[in-house]
């Protein structure tokens, strides 16, 4: 029998064989993944009417979750002059709260730095981490936490991340930054 005609009988008994037996339904796809790709691909989005979303120091923090001017105070980016306080965006802590507040229907990360987000969470062992942790850079000891980006963990070893100045909504490898400082998860 040529090799055609087998593959094409192969099809069908396994088309007939599936039709015997129950469907598989694949896991539905985790939030805040889909939300943020959405972000990333530039689709409308609650407070967003579409396009690629850029960095802005500081944006991302107003009353509401969602890109907002940003500002120049603590700005130390190579840009100059500072754009944050004319260009609407988000940064990395406003975009994870965002994407969260879509995610979750309410700002369960609330206001704040990266810092104070990480206080609202749950530390995963790398090895645990799943689609939709965030992942955290800086230091993070028992009695203090200075960490300076966070990115929106979507396996494989990448994350959705504001990263910096004069770049937009993107992804990168976990291991973009050197000071990995772990994996963290929202438990609602």
């Amino acid at each position: 029998m040529r090799r055609s005609v087998r593959l094409a009988v192969a099809a069908a008994v396994l088309t007939l064989a599936a039709g015997s037996a129950p469907l598989v339904v694949a896991e539905k796809p985790n939030r805040v993944v889909a939300i943020a790709r959405a972000i990333l691909d530039g689709q409308k989005q609650s407070r967003w009417d579409g396009g690629a979303i850029p960095y802005v120091w500081g944006g991302g923090h107003g009353s509401l979750p969602g890109p907002s001017l940003g500002t120049c105070q603590g700005y130390h980016g190579s840009i100059r002059p500072c754009p944050a306080d004319t260009t609407l965006g988000l940064d990395c802590s406003g975009l994870t709260r965002w994407v969260y507040q879509l995610a979750f229907k309410r700002d369960v990360l609330g206001g704040g730095n990266t810092d104070d987000h990480l206080r609202r969470l749950r530390r995963v062992p790398a090895k645990a981490a799943r689609p939709g942790d965030l992942v955290f850079y800086g230091k993070v000891r028992k009695r203090t936490v200075r960490t300076h980006h966070v990115g929106i963990y979507i396996g494989g070893g990448k994350m959705i991340n504001a990263l910096r100045t004069g770049t937009t909504i993107r992804t990168d490898r976990v291991t973009v930054l050197p000071d990995l400082a772990g994996y963290y998860r929202y438990e609602d």
